[in-house]
């Protein structure tokens, strides 16, 4: 069986990847960066520049193989565990603090 491509290190470097910056209403930053695996091959993302988002809003669609790195300030609550499974639209993975 083969590893999944888009968890190794180098993958970051060589597949197709997509970054998105959040900004949210008290002005914490989350920036999101999407790699495409190797069966995946594409990368779906439903919001343009500008938008507003809303709690549980679908905004990206992750593909087989594909792996999503989340970046939270370093004063965020962290909830989710390493090998959790999470679900779109109703896993917290993390809580914001309330202001920068």
């Amino acid at each position: 069986m083969l590893p999944e491509l888009a968890a190794l290190d180098k993958a970051s470097l060589e597949n197709e990847r997509s970054a998105l910056w959040l900004r949210t209403a008290e002005g914490v930053d989350v920036t999101c960066v999407q790699v495409a695996g190797l069966i995946a091959r594409r990368i779906l993302c439903y919001v343009r520049e500008g938008d507003r988002l809303v709690r549980g809003q679908r905004f990206r669609f992750i593909r087989f193989g594909s792996r999503v790195d989340i970046y939270f300030p370093v004063d965020a609550k962290v909830v989710a565990a390493l090998g959790d499974k999470v679900y779109a639209t109703s896993t917290v993975i993390a809580t914001l603090p309330d202001h920068v």
